[in-house]
């Protein structure tokens, strides 16, 4: 017996079953179906055959909110999903319609893809709420749960367990990284077994990276406004599955064998020493605002899953700039995100999480909160709170750039710190005493609550905004691929083009942009902190002058490893090497500019001016100086070689020039120094300087708009 338009069951036995745990879990024996709605009358659960035939069963049972039921026979692989009758009142912030199919929140994967359809809409007029809800079915046009069972052999995989202060982190897409790898075979480019293949793993390996951040790969969707104009959600920042992989980043096809290649990917991944950290996005949905589509939660117990405005709950409070933003004050919403983040731990071996819009989650009423009750659950849950923590701290709404202020435990992409680089090298006034905390950890920012300089996640660049090499290349965004007009993307991008806009023929300018991006790496791996790098920057990516390809699903956004820049390739990969050997480069605790006792007068820390004395209080405010030596002493630090024999850290000059004109440095002498050896230099391609390399205290010009690092030498 079929589903019949009016919702009644198929004719048979649906056990009581139990509420916990909330989605659908395989037994055995049959599969049991919970799901948590407040404000329903009626829960139709709604079995697909292969062919699309619906069979709807009615769960009879609810306990503390939770609709349940058993269903004997029913096993992996079962496409599935929900419809909840109830009122419909979107005045009143009730939009229950069992017309709408309903994605399982608790579902481990995802099949099917959406289809654009007025039947998607509550209500047929999506330009205003409507009295009467939407009759058509929107079940032919949306994605179906599957009943999934993977007990994956995990034997032998041992989580890396990288310290904060050793880590380097690569922000990556997984369809992105291997569209175009010519070593990967066709049928894995731009998958999870794609990520994991050798031809990328050794990538990873060589580049010296100890983590990779991957965009988005909780299952999402693509925003209505995106379909019509034929293009869809690269970036994958439009969540509507918090415990399912992304379907369409699997080889193994979407009936529940994406989990098991996810699996695959991470085990391979941490064989290599390499952790997995998701970025994940916690502060909305993809349903969108009241006038997007009812997918899951909205369908499912809107008041319940967003914050709603107070004065009008037809509309919904946006802290986020995506239409809505989920109600982490909600104890059923909370449990939902620790769930799902607890699972990930758990069942999926990831190492840490990157949360999008975090200010957004902190927000109590209005204010950004720092004591709201999702770090109180954070901080005490034995599992989340063991992994890495990494807060994006802003969001859109009032008082939402909250940089420097997440309690411990948290780390934060610091967005000073990119400002500050990006104004340096591209010759703006900004004087060096913003750069010097930069450099250093950002004490300012991190050190009051007890946290260390790893609490700042430094970049220069990231997936939004210009890849490096168009940051030198480009002072005007080139977004008309995204159909807005131009309108969309950061105007204003604290960077220099080298005097001439776009791609150019003149060496003079290309030798200028090649250095600058250099500049910016330099900096970046020399910074105390937690560095991260951009997929495809180390090989000099471009996007065309795109600076928002959110949308852009296509070479913009893709690595174009055939026109890899090798020279830059080993210029990061030294430089990565360099700040792994030498604990000095990457400080576990900041630094105090105390004197080191029996050096004869050396501190840990010492900044110079160009003529060889330590800056003055005029120096650091001083607007014009676009020049700066920072002495790091290792005297202090023992760690051990590669033998695990102790050994004690060398001690490095950084000496950074970013003015067009040469200058005339004076290079510290004893007692900071008997002499210097260049082990890298931004005027040459590879960093590597020619022999000799080894130059006196006294006079040096530095070229103009180059970054030094001089390994201090002693005699014995």
């Amino acid at each position: 017996m079929h589903s019949s338009p009016d919702g009644s069951s198929d004719d048979v036995e649906v056990w009581p079953g139990s509420p916990a745990p909330l989605g659908a879990h395989w037994d055995g024996t049959g599969t049991n179906f919970a799901l948590w709605s407040a404000g329903a009358q009626a829960v139709d659960l709604c079995l697909f055959d292969a062919d699309g035939t619906e069979h709807r069963h009615r769960l009879q049972e609810t306990t503390h909110q939770v609709w349940h039921g058993h269903l004997p026979g029913i096993g992996p692989g079962q496409r599935y999903g929900y419809r909840v009758h109830g009122g419909y009142d979107p005045a009143s912030g009730l939009r229950y319609n069992p017309a709408k199919l309903l994605l399982d929140p608790y579902t481990r994967a995802v099949d099917g893809d959406l289809t654009l359809h007025p039947a998607l809409f509550g209500y047929p007029d999506v330009a205003v709420d409507g009295p009467v809800p939407d009759p058509r079915d929107s079940a032919p046009y949306v994605p179906r749960g599957v009943v999934v069972h993977d007990p994956f052999p995990w034997d032998g995989d041992r989580r890396p367990g990288i310290p904060w202060s050793d880590t380097v982190i690569y922000e990556v897409h997984v369809r992105g990284a291997t569209m175009q790898h010519p070593d990967v075979p066709p049928t894995l480019r731009g998958t999870y077994a794609g990520l994991a293949h050798p031809a990328f793993v050794e990538h990873l390996q060589a580049l010296g990276v100890t983590a990779v951040e991957l965009l988005p790969v909780h299952h999402f969707v693509s925003e209505p406004h995106l379909l019509y104009r034929g293009l869809t959600n690269y970036w994958g920042y439009n969540t509507l599955g918090y415990f399912a992989p992304h379907a369409a980043y699997s080889s193994a096809g979407s009936g529940g064998a994406q989990v098991t290649e996810f699996k695959a990917m991470v085990k391979t991944l941490h064989a290599a020493g390499i952790e997995v950290v998701l970025d994940v996005v916690y502060n909305h949905t993809a349903e969108g605002d009241h006038t997007g589509p009812t997918l899951s939660f909205k369908g499912i117990d809107n008041g319940g899953y967003y914050r709603l405005r107070g004065g009008d709950p037809s509309r919904y409070t946006d802290y986020t700039g995506c239409g809505n933003t989920l109600d982490v004050r909600r104890p059923p919403v909370l449990a939902l995100l620790m769930d799902s983040l607890r699972y990930w731990v758990t069942e999926m071996h990831v190492d840490g999480f990157r949360f999008d819009l975090a200010a957004a989650l902190a927000r109590s009423m209005h204010d950004v909160d720092r004591l709201s009750a999702f770090f109180d659950v954070v901080h005490q849950d034995p599992v989340v709170s063991r992994v890495k923590l990494i807060a994006e701290p802003w969001d859109v709404g009032p008082g939402g750039y909250q940089v420097g202020n997440f309690p411990p435990l948290w780390t934060e992409w610091n967005g000073r710190y990119r400002d500050t680089v990006r104004d340096v090298w591209s010759g703006a006034h900004v004087g060096v005493r913003d750069l010097a905390y930069r450099l250093t950890g950002s004490s300012d920012l991190y050190r009051s609550d007890g946290r260390r300089p790893f609490a700042s996640i430094n970049f220069v660049t990231a997936h939004d905004g210009f890849p490096l090499a168009d940051l030198v290349t480009y002072e005007r965004k080139r977004n008309e691929a995204n159909g807005e007009g131009n309108r969309d993307g950061e105007s204003s991008n604290r960077n220099w083009n080298c005097g001439v806009e776009g791609p150019t023929d003149d060496p003079e300018v290309d030798a200028c942009r090649a250095r600058q991006v250099r500049n910016h790496l330099a900096t970046l791996l020399l910074s105390t902190g937690v560095p991260m790098l951009t997929a495809g920057d180390e090989l000099g990516r471009t996007q065309q002058g795109n600076n928002n390809a959110y949308c852009q699903d296509n070479e913009i956004s893709w690595i174009d490893w055939k026109a890899a820049d090798e020279d830059l390739l080993a210029f990061v990969s030294r430089l990565v090497r360099l700040r792994r050997s030498s604990p000095v480069l990457r400080q576990e605790a900041f630094f105090e500019g105390h004197e080191i006792p029996g050096t004869g007068g050396t501190r840990d820390l010492a900044w110079f001016a160009p003529g060889g004395t330590q800056l003055t209080t005029a120096d650091w405010f001083d607007t014009g100086l676009q020049t700066i030596g920072m002495y790091l002493d290792g005297r202090g630090i023992r760690h051990r070689d590669e033998r695990g024999r102790p050994v004690q850290d060398d001690s490095y000059l950084v000496q950074l020039h970013a003015g067009a004109e040469p200058v005339t440095v004076h290079l510290p002498g004893p007692p900071w120094a008997d002499g210097y050896e260049f082990v890298v230099s931004t005027e040459y391609p590879t960093g590597a300087p020619p022999r000799p390399a080894v130059v006196a205290p006294g006079p040096l010009e530095v070229p103009p708009r180059t970054v030094w690092l001089l390994r201090v030498l002693r005699r014995p």
